[in-house]
C-alpha cells in the first residue's frame, strides 16, 4: 500500500524503505562529490540512513546498498558485521 506523501507502507503501518531508496541516495551523494572534484568520499551507513525518511529503521537495507556500490579501489573502512553500521571510502570518479 502507498500513502500519499509517505511512500510504501507495510502491514502494520510502518513505512518500508528498500535497498533501492538507499542506492538512489548513495548514487546522488557520489555524483555530488564527483561534481565538487572529490577524489574520494567517505560515507557511513548512519549518515546515509539519516538522509532517507524512516531510513534508520532499515539499516540492513542501507548497508546492502552501500556494499553493492563497492568497486575495485574502494575501501570498506568499517564492515557491516561490526554492529556499528558500515563505513566505505568510495573512489572517484565512478
Amino acid at each position: 500500500m502507498t500513502v500519499p506523501g509517505h511512500g510504501p507502507v507495510g502491514m502494520r503501518g510502518v513505512n518500508l524503505v528498500s535497498v533501492d531508496h538507499f542506492a538512489q541516495q548513495l548514487k546522488w551523494q557520489l555524483r555530488i562529490a564527483a561534481e565538487q572534484g572529490a577524489t574520494t568520499v567517505v560515507i557511513t551507513s548512519e549518515d546515509l540512513c539519516k538522509l532517507i525518511r524512516d531510513g534508520s529503521q532499515s539499516t540492513r537495507a542501507c548497508c546492502e546498498a552501500m556494499h553493492s556500490e563497492v568497486k575495485p579501489g574502494d575501501v570498506v573502512l568499517v564492515p557491516q558485521n561490526t554492529g556499528s553500521g558500515m563505513t566505505v571510502r568510495y573512489r572517484m570518479p565512478r
